[in-house]
C-alpha cells in the first residue's frame, strides 16, 4: 500500500478533529452533569496529544490493515469518568457515552454542508478541501456507528448498561474490562478461523458497513448533497 503525502494530509487532520472532539465532548457532558475528573485532568481540551491513545489510535488500525481486515477501527484515550459524582448516575452516564458519537455525528453534518461552499474556492484548493470534507464525513460516521457497539467500555456498551434493568446491567457492565478482547475475536479472530473453514463469519463488519453506508447516504439527502 503506496501512502503519499497528500493522503496523509486528506486523512490525518479529519481523523485528529473527529478524535479530540469526540473525547472531549465525553469530559465536557460530565463536567456539565457534576464530574469533574476528566476537566481537573486536562482532557475537555482540544489537544489532540491529550486523547491520542498508542495502541488503540496508531496500533490496532495498522494491525488491521496488515491483516486485510474488512472493517477498520480504532479509538482514543478513555476519557475517565466517575459516574458516581453525576447528579443522576444511570441518565448521566447515557448522556455522557452519547456525547462523543453525537458530536462525531454533527462533525458529519458540517462536513456535508461544507460541500456547497467548495465553488468558492480555487481549483487546486477545492480538492484538497473536498477530499478532507469527505474523509470527514466517512471517519466521523465510522466513529460513531462503531463506538455505539453495545459492547462495554464502548459508548454503546455504557448507554445499554444506562437503560437496562440491572438484573441485565450489572452482568453487561462486567465485561468492560474484556470489551477489546471480544472485539478483537469478532471483528478479526472469527473472520480470519472461518475463511480457513471457508465460511463467511465477518457478520459484525457486514453490519457496521451496512449502517455507516446508510447514515452517510441519510446526511447527505440532509445537507443537500443526495
Amino acid at each position: 500500500m503506496n501512502i503519499t503525502l497528500y493522503d496523509f494530509s486528506v486523512w490525518v487532520l479529519p481523523l485528529v478533529i473527529a478524535i479530540t472532539f469526540h473525547e472531549a465532548a465525553h469530559g465536557f457532558v460530565a463536567h456539565r452533569l457534576g464530574d469533574d475528573t476528566a476537566y481537573n485532568l486536562g482532557r475537555v481540551s482540544f489537544n489532540p496529544i491529550r486523547h491520542i491513545d498508542p495502541f488503540g489510535t496508531l496500533m490496532m488500525p495498522a494491525i488491521l490493515l496488515m491483516a486485510h481486515s474488512p472493517f477498520l477501527f480504532g479509538y482514543a484515550k478513555p476519557v475517565p469518568v466517575n459516574f458516581r459524582l453525576l447528579r443522576n448516575p444511570r441518565i448521566g452516564m447515557v448522556l455522557v457515552a452519547l456525547a462523543g458519537p453525537a458530536t462525531n455525528i454533527a462533525l458529519a453534518l458540517v462536513a456535508a454542508a461544507a460541500l456547497h461552499f467548495l465553488g468558492l474556492l480555487p481549483a487546486n484548493a477545492a480538492q484538497w478541501t473536498f477530499d478532507n470534507l469527505k474523509n470527514a464525513l466517512v471517519i466521523n460516521v465510522i466513529l460513531a456507528i462503531f463506538n455505539m457497539m453495545p459492547i462495554p467500555p464502548l459508548d454503546g456498551g455504557r448507554v445499554a448498561v444506562g437503560l437496562l434493568p440491572r438484573a441485565l446491567a450489572a452482568p453487561l457492565s462486567r465485561l468492560e474490562p474484556f470489551g477489546m478482547l471480544i472485539l478483537i475475536g469478532v471483528l478479526i479472530l472469527l473472520p480470519l478461523i472461518g475463511s480457513q473453514f471457508g465460511l463467511n463469519l465477518d457478520v459484525i463488519s457486514a453490519i457496521l458497513r451496512t449502517a455507516t453506508s446508510y447514515v452517510i447516504w441519510l446526511i447527505l439527502v440532509v445537507t443537500g448533497n443526495g
